[in-house]
């Protein structure tokens, strides 16, 4: 049933749009503006390689060979994201400026004085060093957010892309980091 108001028998959508008793069944996920010609945007997990955008509009892939492909960039970059974690981390041990040890005297047992150290490392803000280490927390948050993005086109091989990537530069990358929780790690 049609409620909406004709001008001479032409109907306009602002007066469907105005219409409180309009039918407005016809809901798109489509922004304004962009025609995405057919292509889905998917919302569960699924194995195809056919229409897949990958972070950009014109980067769309279309065959097995391209999602291959996609699939070892993925791979490649889930690797690098782990080695600039690492890295970012060792450069920050290497960079660490001013390093003061403060002792304390403590009464110890039988009038004995125990002389307790601590060291304070500090860096400067204005400094190459702390330059670099900014200049690499955007890449690797740029990075992470890309990785986030791909895993959101719940394309089953660029997820599996992701963390199998992530894992192996895990393995390689890490081996020799001490086991430190880091509370500032950014979502993949």
């Amino acid at each position: 049933m049609n409620h909406s108001h004709s001008n001479h028998g032409m109907s306009t959508s602002m007066d469907t749009a105005s219409d409180p008793h309009a039918d407005h069944q016809h809901h798109t996920t489509a922004m304004p503006g962009h025609d995405h010609s057919g292509m889905n945007m998917h919302m569960t997990f699924y194995f195809g390689y056919q229409h897949v955008e990958l972070l950009f509009s014109g980067l769309t892939i279309n065959t097995a060979g391209e999602m291959a492909g996609a699939f070892v960039a993925v791979f490649l970059l889930a690797m690098f994201y782990e080695g600039l974690k690492i890295g970012r981390e060792s450069l920050l041990r290497k960079s660490q400026v001013s390093i003061r040890y403060n002792s304390m005297p403590l009464p110890g047992p039988n009038g004995t004085t125990l002389m307790e150290t601590h060291k304070t490392v500090g860096q400067q803000m204005l400094s190459l060093p702390h330059l670099l280490q900014t200049v690499l927390h955007i890449v690797q948050v740029v990075v992470s957010y890309f990785l986030m993005l791909i895993f959101m086109t719940y394309n089953g091989y660029l997820c599996i892309a992701v963390a199998a990537g992530a894992g192996t530069g895990y393995f390689f990358f890490s081996w020799k980091k001490a086991v430190v929780v880091d509370i500032t790690e950014h979502c993949h």
